[in-house]
């Protein structure tokens, strides 16, 4: 078996140019894109990043406008816990294309279905994250009183995002459901993916009960299944690794600066 991997490896990166050689994916599994290492560490760290930003609102009432009185008390505090739930919202769409592709071994139309739900609910969401740091900038400069007046004047106004309000509570349950039919999750970690659909949704929401368990069973879902999905094939040689520790440093830094420079 692992001689086959290593002659598979070999003819891959036959006629390879050096930079393609530098950074070397190999194509397999059922999910070639986005992979197994982009998939796993997802399907781990994604579900623990939003864990971490829900549990760090807990202290404060759910509303918007306590949610701006928290910021300007705590401003570190909350930046920290919305910045996480905003990444582990980005990150976990690698996450759910792999576990769709799972599910849709045996189950396709679960699989297109919810995962193109969940995705456009991340997008929602992610939207959403937008709105909120809009209006903490701005009750950092006008005070926490006037960003709640602002927001409380504007909540119900239309985007094109709010038709995917939907989609953010509906992809989770079919996803489950796909899973626990497709055999790639158990009925108890099936139904700890659908509680995710439990998470509130909106502009500037704070944790209830319903939060941590929504959290908490997005944990239980997908983590131990990241794991799997990691160890799922050959680990890379320690030269491999070393570059794409390199990368997954020096990548995300420039992009940083090439953003904050406008």
């Amino acid at each position: 078996m692992t001689t086959t991997k290593r002659s598979a490896s070999a003819v891959q990166g036959a006629g390879v140019p050096a930079w393609g050689r530098f950074l070397p994916v190999v194509w397999e599994g059922d999910a070639p894109f986005p992979g197994r290492w982009v998939g796993g560490v997802s399907l781990v760290t994604a579900p623990v990043l939003l864990g971490v930003g829900v549990l760090l609102r807990l202290p404060f009432p759910f509303f918007f406008p306590e949610q701006l009185a928290a910021r300007a008390e705590h401003p570190g505090l909350i930046a920290f816990s919305y910045g996480a739930f905003a990444a582990g919202t980005v990150l976990l769409w690698p996450g759910l294309a792999v576990l769709a592709a799972r599910i849709g071994r045996r189950g396709p139309g679960t699989a297109l279905w919810g995962g193109v739900l969940a995705v456009l609910g991340l997008f929602a969401r992610t939207f959403h994250a937008g709105v909120d740091h809009l209006a903490f900038q701005l009750a950092d400069l006008q005070g926490a009183e006037a960003a709640a007046r602002f927001v409380g004047e504007t909540y119900g106004a239309f985007h094109v995002f709010s038709a995917l309000n939907v989609a953010i509570m509906a992809g989770w349950p079919v996803l489950a459901v796909g899973a626990w039919r497709a055999r790639v999750l158990g009925p108890f970690r099936a139904l700890a993916l659908a509680a995710t659909a439990a998470l509130p949704l909106g502009v500037l929401k704070g944790t209830t009960p319903l939060s941590v368990v929504a959290v908490t069973g997005l944990c239980v879902a997908l983590v131990p299944l990241g794991v799997t999905v990691l160890r799922d094939g050959p680990a890379p040689g320690r030269v491999t690794a070393l570059r794409w520790a390199l990368v997954l440093v020096a990548v995300p830094a420039l992009m940083t600066l090439i953003g904050q420079a406008g």
